[in-house]
C-alpha cells in the first residue's frame, strides 16, 4: 500500500476513485462532507433523510455517482457522537472505512476522516491513520505455498480541505507502521525460524543500514564471562546459544544520557522442567514479543532520526527441557552477585531480563523501560486490551500512561511495594524467582525492581495485549505505537 498527503483540497473535484466521508450521529456532517453536500445541491442530506444510514459508529453507507462530484464514489462512515469524538472513534471510522474499500474494484482513494480531530491533533491523527490501516491490510504470507490475493487497492491519500504541512507526520507515522510490521514479522515467525540467532541477524541487518546505529551481540560465552548466570541458566537448556543483543543509535550529542528499551527474547517457552500444558503451547512462540516490539521502535526511531541516544537490548534465549536445563530447587547467582532460587522454570523471562537490567547500567540511563509477556496474572488482572505498568518512578510511569492515552496503546499502573517484595523471600538464596500465586505480576517486577535500583526504570508487562488468539490469531505490534510516542514526546519535552 503506498500512502500519501493531500493538504487544502476540495472534495468534490478530487480525481480519486473514491472519497471517505464522515457523518455524525445525529446526522451532522463533517466540513469535508458539507462541502459535498453543496456542491452535489443536498445529495448527502437527501440521502440522510432517507433514514437508513444515521451514522452511528462502526457504519457506512455507498454513494454512486453524486451529482458534481468527480469522484464515482463516495463513502459516508459513522462517526458516532460528536461530542465524544476521539482518536479511538477516528481509529474505528478509518478501520471500517479501510475494510470496506478493500473488497472494492478500484485502486486510489482519499480519505478526509483525519480532519475530524482538531487542528493541534493533526500529525497524531495522520500517525493514528496509517496504524490502523496497516492493521487492515497487514498480511503475513511467508509460510503459505499460496499467498492471499492482495486488494486492488493500493493508494490510500490522508486528505483535508484546509492547508496544514503534513510530511513530517506523514513520514513519522510510516516509520511507526514499518517498526509495528517488523514486531508482527517476528512474532508471527515459527519458533523454528525464530531463534535467538535470527533475532541477531535482524538487528545486523538493522546496524548495517544506517550509520547512526551499531551492534554488539554477546555471545554465551561473553555472558559467562560477565557472570550472568542468571540468564544461563534458561539458556543452557536450549541447543539453540542464547545471545543478549545490544543497538546502540546515536542521534543526540555523545553527552547526552541515553534511554534504554529492554526486551525479553523468549523465542519458544516450552516452560522448561517446569513444563507447560500441551494446550496452546504452539503461542509460545509469541513469548519473545516484547523483544520484537523494542526491535521494532528503535527502527522506528533510527528511522524518524529522532534527537535521542537509544539504546536496545534483547535478552533472547529459549526456555527448553533438556538434562542441562535448570531444576526446580537449583539456585543461580545474578550479574548483579544477587543469588536466585529458582522455584519455578516457567518464570524464566524475569531470569533473563534481570542480568539485561544490571547490564543496562552501565550506559548511566537516563530511563530503562523494559517491555516482556511476562505473567499470565496481567491478562486476568487486565485482560487483552491494556498493558500493566510498574515503575520505581512516578514521572516516569507518568510518560508512559500519557503516551499509552496518545497512542491508543494504553497501559495501566500497578501498585509494587515492600508488602509485595515479601513474598519473593527464600530459605536458601537471596530471593525466589517467584512468590506465589497471589499478585504475580505485580511480584514479578518486584523481582526485576531489584535490580534496577540506579535508574528510573519501568516495567511493561504485555501478556494480555502482544498477541491474539482464536481465528485472529497473530501478533499485534503492541507496544509499537506507545514506546514511539513516548519517544516522540521525549524529543518535544527537551
Amino acid at each position: 500500500m503506498q500512502y500519501s498527503f493531500q493538504s487544502g483540497v476540495h472534495p468534490a473535484t478530487l480525481t480519486t476513485d473514491c472519497i471517505v466521508l464522515g457523518v455524525y450521529a445525529d446526522k451532522t456532517l463533517s466540513q469535508a462532507a458539507q462541502l459535498v453536500d453543496e456542491a452535489s445541491a443536498g445529495a448527502l442530506q437527501n440521502h440522510l433523510a432517507i433514514g437508513d444510514f444515521t451514522g452511528e459508529k462502526n457504519t457506512n453507507s455507498m454513494l454512486y455517482a453524486v451529482k458534481n462530484v468527480t469522484s464515482p464514489r463516495v463513502l459516508l462512515v459513522g462517526l458516532g457522537d460528536k461530542a465524544k469524538f476521539t482518536v479511538d472513534s477516528l481509529n474505528n471510522a478509518t478501520r471500517t472505512a479501510a475494510n470496506v474499500l478493500k473488497k472494492a474494484n478500484l485502486t486510489q482513494v482519499s480519505s478526509f476522516l483525519i480532519q475530524e480531530l482538531a487542528s493541534e491533533h493533526y500529525a497524531l491523527a495522520v500517525r493514528h491513520s496509517l496504524l490502523t490501516l496497516g492493521d487492515v491490510f497487514y498480511t503475513f504470507n511467508a509460510y503459505k505455498s499460496k499467498p492471499e490475493t492482495a486488494p486492488n487497492l493500493n493508494q490510500w491519500n490522508l486528505a483535508q480541505t484546509e492547508t496544514w504541512e503534513g510530511e513530517l507526520a506523514l513520514q513519522q507515522g510510516l516509520a511507526i507502521q514499518r517498526g509495528n510490521y517488523l514486531a508482527r514479522d517476528l512474532g508471527n515467525a515459527p519458533g523454528n525460524v525464530c531463534t535467538p540467532t535470527y533475532l541477531a541477524q535482524k538487528a545486523q541487518e538493522l546496524a548495517n543500514s544506517h550509520s547512526t546505529v551499531q551492534l554488539t551481540v554477546l555471545e554465551e560465552s561473553d555472558m559467562e564471562d560477565l557472570g550472568m548466570g542468571s540468564f544461563m541458566s534458561v539458556s543452557k537448556g536450549s541447543d539453540q546459544p542464547g545471545k543478549m543483543i545490544v543497538l546502540h543509535y546515536q542521534g543526540a550529542s555523545a553527552e547526552a544520557a541515553p534511554v534504554v528499551l529492554v526486551g525479553k527474547g523468549i523465542t519458544f517457552d516450552t516452560g522448561g522442567i517446569s513444563i507447560k500444558p500441551a494446550l496452546a503451547m504452539d503461542e509460545m512462540k509469541y513469548d519473545m514479543s516484547g523483544a520484537a516490539s523494542v526491535l521494532g521502535s528503535f527502527q522506528a526511531c533510527v528511522e524518524m532520526q529522532l534527537p535521542l541516544n537509544v539504546v536496545m537490548i534483547i535478552a533472547a534465549a529459549e526456555n527448553m527441557p533438556s538434562g542441562r536445563a535448570s531444576k526446580p530447587g537449583d539456585i543461580v547467582t545474578s550479574m548483579s552477585g544477587k543469588t536466585i532460587e529458582i522455584l519455578n522454570t516457567d518464570a524464566e523471562g524475569r531470569l533473563v531480563l534481570c542480568d539485561a537490567l544490571t547490564y543496562a547500567e552501565r550506559f548511566k540511563p537516563a530511563a530503562v523501560v523494559d517491555v516482556a509477556t511476562l505473567t499470565g496474572a496481567c491478562i486476568t488482572a487486565l485482560g487483552h486490551h491494556t498493558s500493566g505498568l510498574l515503575s520505581n518512578n512516578d514521572a516516569l510511569a507518568a510518560e508512559l500512561w500519557s503516551a499509552g492515552q496518545q497512542a491508543d496503546d494504553e497501559v495501566w499502573r500497578l501498585p509494587m511495594n515492600d508488602k509485595y517484595q515479601e513474598q519473593l523471600k527464600s530459605n536458601f538464596a537471596d530471593m525466589a524467582n517467584i512468590g506465589g500465586p497471589a499478585g504475580g505480576t505485580i511480584t514479578a517486577a518486584c523481582f526485576l525492581s531489584r535490580f534496577t535500583e540506579s535508574y528510573p526504570w519501568a516495567h511493561l508487562d504485555i501478556a494480555g495485549v502482544a498477541w491474539k488468539s482464536g481465528a485472529a490469531k497473530g501478533s499485534t505490534g503492541r507496544p509499537v505505537p506507545l514506546l514511539t510516542q513516548w519517544l516522540l514526546n521525549r524529543v518535544a519535552a527537551a
